[in-house]
């Protein structure tokens, strides 16, 4: 069991609502955000609402599992909206992108902060009375860090976002840290990168521990739309937003179909993007139009094994390139979001994205496959 008192664990608001709607008669409405250690089906977010249950057994719990595999806190962003909120109001939101912010996109504090604080930042302003609890997990590079006494970038940012804005966070790192340096359990016993069965109970109970304390603060507030501090930055992608590629005015050699092996010839490709359209072109030269209102505009794209490189011009200005390649492509349809330009003034741009003769030397081709444009209004 975890104690309420555990230091890995910190309760900085009430959760009133929560524990008003798990005693009521409506459906208890809990979310999960997060990558592949949240899209396990028998992971957290089976194990949470199951001990949600077991304490409230007359209530009706609702899930939406919005855990897509390799995506960090700058996907996140942009799909909740679509993925968790729209037509929703959900009564709990349990996010988690530490590992993936940490060793899929390799973010620096900027971009931890910018996709975490959109993240909160949007259901704080939107669905107020939503609880929020941030779950920091753990690969070996974060456990290594903690055990030099030092503080991994993401969880530092992350609890950053959580202090600003009285989120309740989780830290699983932490805990396994102290677990192994006290031999209470090995990492082994914990499981690795995607725990175990233990390894999600560890992080399960310490969740509903923190959600406990939470229900019992009589005295914590629910946090309002007008209560919003100011941001941490400016450009955080609070209102981010996946907008169909289709929208584009697409140029010769560009073309829409169903994710699946005519479009993605080579590479693995993850079962749930196979229900979406995407956009390709690997024609050197084949340019696209895209007009958006938004401060920030990049692409949630599927690269390959030939993923290639974009030169993208935003309202004329010079054309800067970026290499979808990632180095997980080698073998998949590595699922990721590419910024092309931030900090853009309010209103109206035009994106001009053209297929590059440039390419990653481990690429065996030159494909943009863009399943969603991403634009922070």
């Amino acid at each position: 069991m975890i104690s309420p008192d555990n230091p890995n664990l910190h309760v900085r608001g009430g959760l009133k609502h929560l524990k008003q709607q798990l005693e009521g008669r409506e459906t208890c409405r809990i979310a999960f955000l997060g990558g592949s250690i949240t899209e396990n089906a028998s992971g957290h977010s089976a194990m949470l609402p199951a001990l949600l249950k077991s304490k409230f057994p007359d209530a009706q719990i609702a899930v939406t599992n919005a855990g897509w595999s390799s995506t960090c806190s700058t996907s996140g962003a942009f799909r909740i909206e679509s993925q968790v909120l729209a037509g929703r109001e959900p009564d709990l939101l349990v996010v988690e992108f530490a590992v993936n912010d940490h060793q899929d996109a390799e973010h620096a504090r900027r971009e931890c902060i910018r996709g975490m604080e959109g993240i909160i930042r949007r259901v704080r302003r939107n669905h107020p009375a939503c609880g929020v609890v941030m779950v920091h997990y753990v690969n070996p590079a974060i456990l290594a860090a903690l055990q030099r006494g030092e503080t991994p970038v993401p969880i530092a940012a992350h609890e950053e976002v959580a202090e600003r804005y009285g989120v309740i966070s989780v830290n699983v790192a932490a805990e396994v840290a102290d677990a192994i340096r006290d031999e209470r359990y090995t990492w082994d016993d914990y499981g690795g990168t995607h725990p175990g069965r233990f390894g999600y109970e560890v992080a399960s109970n310490m969740i509903m521990a923190a959600i406990e304390a939470g229900m019992a603060d009589s005295d914590g507030r629910a946090p309002t739309a007008a209560s919003l501090p100011d941001a941490l930055d400016a450009a955080s992608y609070d209102q981010g937003e996946f907008v169909d590629p289709a929208e584009a005015q697409l140029g010769e050699g560009w073309k829409i179909g169903k994710v699946g092996r005519e479009l993605l010839p080579l590479g693995g490709i993850r079962r749930q993007y196979e229900k979406f359209d995407a956009l390709r072109s690997d024609v050197i030269g084949s340019e696209l139009v895209f007009e958006f209102a938004g401060r920030s505009i990049g692409a949630f794209v599927l690269a390959g094994p030939d993923a290639g490189v974009v030169e993208v011009s935003v309202d004329g200005d010079d054309y800067v390139r970026h290499d979808l390649y990632h180095r997980h492509s080698g073998g998949l349809n590595y699922p990721r979001s590419v910024l092309f330009a931030s900090d853009l003034p309010r209103g109206k741009h035009e994106l001009k994205l053209r297929i590059s003769a440039e390419k990653n030397p481990k690429s065996k081709g030159r494909a943009a496959v863009i399943l969603f444009f991403e634009v922070n209004r």
